[in-house]
């Protein structure tokens, strides 16, 4: 069954969440962090202990920020004005809520590190994976989704592209038959408009919707200035894990 959610008013609910760096555009992690962990810019602590590096589908070391535990995996990927900073908070409370997480770093082979981040997070013992990602990084997730194997549970994209950098999630959205949520602002130019063209395209998807709010926010800016927003999309993936 598609659904589709259009609000022309913010949404407002209590227990915001607080993204770090969004920009226009019970732990188990630490056990298996690199040496040659990074402390991104951002981390500080325990956090700095949960930096790895992974390989990604075509043997490139990518680095990551990993946390939580538990049978569901969830890839975070970031937009391209930021780093893995923008989804370290978001990261935090997945993991709070019981996902095995890991936020990538992108280098500029998305799908590739997206492929890699799935195949480490069920090596390590999660048996579903989902996929979230902002901007270029839910286009890439959107087309990850087309080659992971097993295939992932479910697919988020926030104000992702149609096409980028070589990616065309317009093409690989066609094909998905797993639950897939795409966000975006009525107000963000083209990534509304392309938003609204992959959910006329998403006919296979199950379950698949389309969450149009308030405003010109892009990417993660849009779970910061509307935090119900994160609330519907943590919703979204419980449905799924």
């Amino acid at each position: 069954m598609r659904q589709r959610m259009l609000t022309a008013t913010v949404l407002v609910c209590a227990g915001a969440l607080t993204l770090g760096g969004c920009g226009g555009d019970g732990d188990t992690a630490g056990a298996g962090a690199s040496p040659t962990a990074t402390d991104f810019g951002c981390l500080s602590g325990g956090r700095t202990a949960k930096s790895i590096t992974f390989e990604d589908a075509d043997g490139n070391e990518v680095a990551g920020y990993e946390t939580g535990s538990g049978k569901t995996g969830v890839v975070l990927s970031h937009q391209s004005n930021n780093n893995v900073c923008s989804w370290v908070a978001g990261a935090d409370e997945l993991a709070e809520d019981g996902y095995r997480v890991l936020a990538v770093d992108s280098s500029g082979s998305e799908v590739p590190e997206i492929q890699g981040a799935a195949a480490r997070l069920r090596d390590e013992g999660a048996r579903k994976v989902l996929l979230m990602g902002a901007s270029k990084g839910g286009t890439a997730s959107l087309a990850a989704a087309a080659k992971v194997r097993p295939p992932v549970a479910a697919v988020v994209s926030q104000s992702g592209p149609g096409t980028y950098n070589g990616m065309d999630a317009t093409g690989a959205i066609a094909g998905l038959t797993m639950p897939v949520l795409l966000v975006a602002a009525q107000d963000d130019g083209q990534f509304a408009s392309d938003a609204r063209e992959l959910d006329k395209l998403a006919r296979r998807s199950k379950d698949e919707e389309l969450v149009i709010v308030s405003g010109s926010a892009h990417g993660n800016d849009i779970l910061q200035e509307q935090p119900a927003v994160w609330q519907r999309v943590k919703a979204f993936l419980a449905r799924y894990r």
